[in-house]
């Protein structure tokens, strides 16, 4: 059975066949009045029921994506220490040769040549995507709306 079958025969109390069709004869002779009324409920049923499986749906992949994100902010956390401790480690074996301040300034100055970089990277990438309107997508809705009042003159 459809959903619109189940609504169906839900929504009037009488037994339906798959087409929709009443086995009894108390609706067999329904006016078009009715018919429009009762057709207008089971749609009105049908969407309120879609409805409740959407909202049903969006609250379930609300909780797994509210448990991804947790668990993505976990990794990002661990994975900050883990290169907190990689950057120990490089200052410690390069502290073997130098002096400790030597070796952390030398690491710093590494750092900071990356973050740089990057900055410069993706500052260049946010400019080459300003401004935000979508301009080949307007420009190909000039074209189609231009094509379809040309067609209509026609």
């Amino acid at each position: 059975m459809t959903t619109l079958d189940f609504h169906r025969h839900r929504s009037n109390g009488h037994r339906t066949d798959t087409h929709g069709s009443p086995t009894g004869t108390a609706d067999a002779h329904a006016s078009v009045g009715q018919l429009v009324q009762q057709a207008s409920r089971q749609l009105t049923d049908l969407v309120r029921a879609e409805m409740r499986l959407a909202q049903t749906e969006m609250t379930q992949k609300g909780k797994r994506f509210g448990t991804g994100g947790g668990m993505l902010a976990a990794a990002g956390i661990f994975g900050f220490l883990a290169l907190a401790t990689l950057v120990t480690a490089a200052i410690a074996a390069i502290a073997m040769e130098l002096p400790l301040w030597a070796s952390a300034l030398i690491i710093a100055g590494a750092l900071l040549l990356i973050t740089a970089v990057m900055a410069l990277v993706g500052r260049t990438m946010i400019r080459k995507a300003t401004p935000a309107a979508p301009r080949r997508t307007m420009a190909s809705m000039r074209t189609d709306v231009a094509e379809i009042k040309e067609r209509t003159r026609r």
